[in-house]
């Protein structure tokens, strides 16, 4: 067993409650057959475009796509501990779309003194432009993705916010339909609510926020940078799902503070815009002007309010890792609740206090920069070594505004597939996704994120992660058939392949994943 939380075993040879009967199921299925289906998910994959680039600045030979890697051993979360995980994040997006409101229009947070004007101010992805611009229905995160981690106790901690242009959602469709094709049996025990209706839920939201008179309907486009960008599989697929164009800037045009896209019979009012393109490529006339993926006065139309765009202009300023440390204390301003959702301990190396005492147990933290994503420019206080934590410190003291220090948390594990069909551990995460329009909608489960190679904690896929299917389970009552008697007293058979002892443990590094 792994020194944490195991989400399938609560200690050696005794499963979970809720996963007795995928323990059976796969004792009963073995290496052979769960090797077999992994072949078959990959030709799937394959014939559907549903790949990754495998190349990159730094991999030997030409750049080459291979399969989405989905581990086969599902992520199964009971109803009651899924009932607390959504609370949590719909009170959490409701906390971060007021504070967006608050900070282009009243800044009442700012004259509480919660948060500093001059740490939003300096953030990057503060959007002057927006100041004074509420959006149709004044909803601003209509999609978000916060990530989840769960601790060494067995608690779920928000490690950061996700409401720009959060990504995966396509891949946690796919993943479901995947399962259902290669490995259906797993199905039989279990009451899995559907994820589905993604689509439809969004396309609801980008209708309920677009700016229409009584007798016409929306028109709802797709906006994607291009075929070359990595996640323009998403964008084509969530346009096809939803049956609505997918369009680059080239397609749309603005007249009279109206957006319109072209078509062969004339210009089309757009009303409702899901772009997949940074605010700072959106408009040349207002951000970047040699931006060429951007529609020459957008921001005019979106100023007139005779389009959304979603997620509004400006969101970034919420999901800042500089100003995640505020989350909680924004849900008690603007709800006047306690945060169900707890977050990772966070220290902000702009303060001196906080910096000194960071800097003098820099080999226990995680340094972040609060510019980056994808886990760039991560460090990583227990693997470094001691020179590697002097250059830290120096680049912590000559740009402190740049840098957020947090405490390690030990991620959960979960079993997962090797190509040759035997059970390992391997740490996880969790990106659930929320749909806001005229109420806040989450999806069940989410994008599990897996460290496919031993002893990792790193879950992109561009660096050797992948995904699981999350299974969230109708009711926690009855939800499994196979069990006839309680967890506590079930032997299970042996599991093949299953690595017990030092393997399975693996080596217990503590990250952040960005």
């Amino acid at each position: 067993m792994p020194d944490g939380y195991d989400e399938v075993f609560a200690e050696p040879g005794r499963p979970r409650e809720h996963a007795v009967a995928l323990a059976a199921a796969l004792a009963e299925l073995g290496p052979d057959a769960l090797s077999n289906a992994g072949r078959m998910r990959d030709s799937i994959f394959m014939q559907q475009g549903i790949t990754f680039d495998a190349g990159g600045p730094d991999a030997d030979g030409p750049v080459r796509d291979r399969p989405f890697p989905l581990d086969l051993i599902p992520r199964i979360i009971p109803a009651a501990e899924w009932t607390d995980i959504k609370r949590g994040l719909a009170q959490r997006i409701r906390a971060l779309n007021a504070f967006v409101d608050d900070v282009y229009h009243a800044r009442e947070i700012v004259h509480a003194g919660i948060v500093p004007w001059e740490l939003i101010v300096s953030r990057s992805a503060f959007a002057r432009a927006a100041h004074g611009i509420r959006p149709p229905g004044g909803v601003y995160c209509h999609v978000s993705g916060c990530d989840l981690v769960r601790d060494a106790d067995g608690s779920w901690k928000v490690l950061e916010d996700n409401v720009r242009t959060p990504s995966g959602i396509s891949y946690v469709l796919e993943n479901r339909v995947a399962m259902t094709r290669v490995l259906p049996g797993l199905f039989s025990s279990y009451r899995v609510r559907p994820v589905d209706h993604y689509p439809a839920l969004l396309r609801g939201a980008l209708t309920e926020v677009a700016p229409t008179t009584a007798d016409e309907d929306a028109t709802v486009v797709v906006w994607t940078p291009g075929p070359f960008n990595s996640a323009y599989f998403e964008h084509a697929f969530l346009a096809r799902q939803m049956g609505v164009e997918l369009v680059e800037a080239s397609d749309l045009v603005v007249r009279d503070a109206t957006c319109y896209i072209r078509t062969t019979n004339g210009l089309q009012r757009v009303h409702a815009i899901y772009r997949r393109i940074d605010d700072a490529f959106m408009d040349p006339l207002e951000f970047r002007p040699d931006s060429l993926l951007g529609v020459p006065g957008l921001m005019r139309a979106y100023r007139a309010g005779t389009v959304a765009i979603v997620n509004a202009v400006g969101t970034g300023v919420a999901d800042d890792k500089a100003v995640y440390p505020h989350v909680p204390e924004m849900i008690r301003f603007y709800l006047n609740e306690e945060p169900i959702l707890q977050n990772v301990q966070t220290y902000l190396m702009a303060d001196a206090d906080e910096r000194h005492a960071a800097l003098a147990r820099l080999g226990e933290l995680v340094v972040k920069p609060v510019d980056e994503s994808g886990g760039k420019g991560v460090f990583i206080g227990p693997t470094a070594s001691d020179q590697q934590i002097a250059i830290q410190a120096d680049e912590i003291r000559r740009r402190p505004e740049r840098w957020i220090a947090q405490e390690l948390v030990r991620l959960s594990t979960c079993p997962t597939a090797s190509p040759e069909g035997e059970l390992v551990a391997r740490h996880v995460d969790l990106r659930p996704f929320a749909v806001f329009g005229e109420d806040i909608h989450i999806v069940p489960g989410g994008l599990t994120r897996v460290a496919l190679r031993e002893g990792s904690m790193i879950v992109n896929s561009s660096q050797g992660g992948g995904s699981k299917d999350t299974w969230v389970l109708e009711d926690d009552a009855g939800e499994t058939t196979r069990a006839a008697a309680p967890a506590a007293a079930w032997s299970p058979p042996e599991l093949p392949g299953l690595r017990q002892g030092g393997e399975w443990s693996g080596q217990q590094q503590q990250q952040q994943q960005t």
